[in-house]
């Protein structure tokens, strides 16, 4: 079977006329039969891209070839042809939205390569801070992380506040692949958290060396997997809403009004139809 690897990439940096990048990258994806989300906004890029591997070996020669480009980082997991049902490019204000109510220009010299992030947590007294979406974390995270029980990572600056006593810590924070924290990072340094560093390439970087050391659980995606591993002998993590049942299946809540994330687990929705809903909107159910 031919293989369907999903790349993920980001990078910031100025693009003048981000409606014409979009189209031209849209061709170019186009021909190669490539699906995914690309983001494209005045500070850069940002994207997640699945199709047969010699496509998209040609992506990529075709996005360094251009000079803007030439650095960029590619993070390589393995997929399939499901990975995602269809091709999506946008201009957007933000390529990672977060609303900072101040300019923030994202932070470059912070970041720890897996090897140095793994030493400080071993070695130091760090405290570490999960900048992910609240059900990103529920799936997995690093050992004794701070999740930021947010829903969106716009939510991010008003929850800074139930941060305050980590100020005089050395923080070390981490999302994904790295885009989100580079914002973050700014976002915290200017609201006065003066030791703060990231991890480098995120979780999917420091997985590709260590694997699961300190990691708990799988790593959520934006994609129709949903979660990834990186090997089988994990702790799971992921709990079922509604049974505590170890699970990692996530489903969206059927109500129109709600379509929450949460994990539910295939034994559970057999037992009870009504747990497609999430806890809150099942009780809200109950008692109409």
């Amino acid at each position: 079977m031919e293989s369907h690897p999903v790349i993920l990439f980001y990078k910031y940096i100025p693009i003048a006329d981000p409606v014409g990048f979009v189209e031209s990258q849209r061709r170019l994806c186009t021909s190669l039969e490539l699906k995914g989300r690309l983001l494209v906004a005045e500070e850069g890029i940002n994207g997640t891209l699945a199709g047969p591997e010699a496509s998209i070996g040609l992506y990529v020669e075709a996005l360094r070839a251009d000079p803007r480009f030439s650095d960029i980082e590619i993070k390589v997991t393995t997929g399939d042809e499901a990975s995602f049902p269809k091709l999506s490019i946008k201009v957007r204000p933000e390529i990672v939205t977060l609303k900072s109510p101040f300019p923030l220009i994202p932070d470059r010299d912070n970041h720890l390569s897996p090897a140095e992030w793994k030493k400080a947590i071993e070695e130091e007294d760090v405290v570490l801070v999960d900048v992910r979406n609240r059900y990103e974390s529920v799936a997995g995270k690093f050992e004794n992380a701070i999740e930021c029980e947010i829903e969106n990572f716009r939510d991010l600056p008003d929850y800074l506040e139930r941060l305050e006593d980590l100020k005089s810590k050395k923080v070390l924070m981490y999302c994904t692949g790295g885009i989100r924290c580079e914002k973050a990072s700014a976002l915290f340094r200017n609201q006065g958290f003066k030791n703060v560093f990231q991890l480098h390439g995120g979780i999917m970087n420091y997985q590709r060396e260590f694997g699961n050391e300190h990691w708990l659980g799988e790593c959520f995606v934006f994609d129709q997997r949903m979660t990834v591993r990186v090997e089988e002998n994990l702790v799971q993590i992921g709990r079922c809403a509604h049974t505590g049942r170890a699970s990692s299946r996530f489903v969206n809540c059927l109500d129109d009004l709600c379509h929450k994330l949460f994990i539910l687990s295939e034994e559970a929705e057999r037992e009870n139809p009504e747990y497609r809903y999430c806890p809150a909107c099942c009780a809200a159910r109950i008692n109409q």
